[in-house]
């Protein structure tokens, strides 16, 4: 299988609403920002063939969200919206890799990765659009799938109101060295700012 994944829980002090995202934080949301990872075609070009191994294309409006950050930097379009999702946006843009991040105050233990089934679909924003996952890598809790590479369902979004969250980064087997430090990074970044974090195991489906 050529997905690799890097899990973990972080616990907040306070509300995400009660937590503005510090200048440094929202700096690392630009092109030029000052990261320990640099972005590349390769790491791009594996992304999107870990997510067509269940037969998923990933591309156009279905690409990487990985892909979308660096469009959405480009453009000075990346701005704050909470600490859990700007630290992860943070990481997501310079290492190339997609990350997920859920509510553990929304989301329903139990939590695997698998490949959806035809059609599955489940809405990814507050205007109510969806997404058809089937034949994608999601990541799955008691009510289905909740978060994968490319969007993350409305339903297990952050709130002001959150406190703990999950936190999946979607690697790929060959770039194993990139994963570890992406997370790394990122637990890193999270804990200047105040949280912390501990490792989750989760299980992945073989196919």
């Amino acid at each position: 299988m050529d997905l690799k994944v890097a899990c973990f829980e972080t616990t907040f002090p306070r509300p995400l609403g009660e937590m503005a995202s510090p200048p440094w934080l929202v700096a690392l949301l630009t092109l030029d920002g000052e990261a320990p990872l640099a972005r590349s075609e390769e790491v791009r070009a594996a992304v999107r063939d870990m997510l067509r191994q269940g037969g998923y294309k990933p591309t156009g409006r279905g690409k990487p969200a990985s892909e979308y950050l660096v469009r959405a930097a480009g453009e000075g379009q990346l701005g704050s919206i909470n600490l859990a999702v700007d630290a992860c946006n943070a990481v997501s843009l310079a290492s190339g890799l997609p990350i997920s991040v859920v509510c553990l105050g929304r989301a329903r233990p139990p939590f695997r990765i698998a490949v959806a089934g035809e059609g599955a679909r489940y809405v990814f924003n507050a205007a109510g659009q969806e997404i058809d996952v089937a034949g994608l890598l999601c990541l799955f809790d008691a009510e289905g799938p909740c978060g994968n590479a490319v969007k993350d369902s409305q339903r297990t979004k952050t709130t002001p109101e959150t406190r703990r969250t999950l936190s999946v980064v979607w690697g790929c087997a060959g770039h194993e060295p990139r994963l570890a430090h992406a997370a790394a990074w990122y637990r890193e970044l999270l804990g200047r700012a105040g949280a912390q974090t501990e490792g989750f195991e989760l299980d992945v489906a073989s196919r």
